[in-house]
């Protein structure tokens, strides 16, 4: 067993986030583990680009109020301890609410360089997707 030095915080960079979001790595796995798991705080209304990943994402949402889409989808409003899974190569979105702050931990997988990207970035979330209709995660 090990404790693992944990890199600095990081902003996320504003190419691929539009408002205020940080990111802490929790793992990064090195050969043969591909594993990815990172901690993302987003303030009121931040939001990732639009974006895919090669082997799929998944989300647990730790705090706050989620909004997640992929293109051609609706709004889903997910909440602390709900689960979001994007499979692979589907285009998204997710960040916090216009009111609210809201974390997240994503887990995804690095395809290995052999196999295609981990991620692909697209154009940045249009405010008018952004604040279109959602639909609650809650029954």
């Amino acid at each position: 067993m090990e404790i693992l030095n944990q890199p600095p915080s990081t902003k996320g960079p504003a190419g691929m986030f539009a408002g205020d979001v940080w990111f802490d790595v929790v793992y990064q796995g090195e050969e043969p583990s591909r594993a990815r798991a990172n901690t993302v705080r987003f303030a009121p209304g931040a939001r990732t680009a639009w974006h895919s990943h090669g082997l799929g994402q998944t989300l647990y949402i730790v705090e706050g109020i989620a909004l997640i889409q992929s293109r051609g989808g609706e709004i889903l409003e997910a909440r602390p301890g709900d689960i979001i899974y994007t499979p692979p190569g589907e285009a998204h979105w997710h960040g916090a609410a216009p009111d609210h702050f809201m974390t997240h931990l994503a887990l995804w997988e690095n395809p290995g360089p052999e196999a295609g990207p981990e991620s692909t970035w697209f154009e940045h979330v249009a405010n008018d997707e952004y604040s279109g209709p959602r639909r609650t995660t809650r029954r």
